[in-house]
């Protein structure tokens, strides 16, 4: 039974409903948000949404800082600009000036053994494509929806089986693809996405860290 989907990857487990902590709502959340933004230019209502962010009064974090660029970025862009941008980041003629999959960032090769092996784990979490999606599933896009879906599905994921999926297959490399895109020639709203992306991607590593003692483990040796 499909029960828990997100635009790109859907679970195929029967779930059960249990409350979900503001905090993991939120890291969801902007999983969720990334995860749309790297599969395709935002619609006018995503763009309307972006352009009224506002970050927490007394937050003077980095990542609220990022925020508030992101709301700037989108208020100075408009949809036919946007398209355009996406498409000479991601797509090109031949291909983009980015190439954001896991497999072409480890290896320099597309299709190659970091998709199997993500393949095998995404079977045994019981998540595949959905119909009708035909980028591999190492794309970041996909990959943040994954996490999100681990983090907001009806039942999530332990906190340290989002930390396994996160260390096999984000970590080693999204953080780079993040920072390629804030220099990109052609970013401009994109740029203020990958400077978020980043950030939340620091934010989560540190989180790790003090919550999964194999995280912290991993990182002294």
């Amino acid at each position: 039974m499909l029960s828990q989907s997100t635009g790109r990857i859907e679970s195929r487990e029967v779930v059960r409903l249990s409350a979900l902590p503001d905090e993991d709502r939120a890291r969801g959340n902007l999983y969720a948000l990334l995860g749309r933004l790297l599969a395709g230019p935002p619609d006018d209502g995503m763009l309307q949404m972006l352009r009224g962010i506002a970050p927490e009064a007394g937050d003077d974090s980095l990542l609220a800082a990022s925020w508030q660029m992101l709301a700037v970025a989108a208020s100075r862009t408009d949809q036919e600009s946007l398209k355009n941008e996406y498409d000479t980041l991601f797509i090109g003629v031949g291909r983009g000036e980015l190439v954001p999959y896991g497999s072409w960032y480890l290896t320099g090769f597309l299709m190659e053994q970091p998709l199997a092996r993500l393949r095998s784990d995404l079977r045994e979490l019981g998540i595949e494509r959905q119909p009708g999606v035909h980028e591999p599933e190492d794309h970041a896009a996909a990959l943040c929806d994954t996490m999100a879906l681990l983090i907001t599905a009806d039942q999530p994921a332990p906190l340290d089986q989002q930390y396994g999926f996160y260390a096999r297959h984000l970590e080693p490399w999204i953080p780079r693809f993040f920072r390629d895109l804030q220099q990109a020639e052609s970013a401009r709203f994109y740029r203020a996405v990958g400077q978020l992306g980043e950030l939340f991607i620091d934010v989560e590593a540190q989180a790790f860290r003090v919550a999964v003692p194999a995280a912290g483990a991993a990182k002294s040796t």
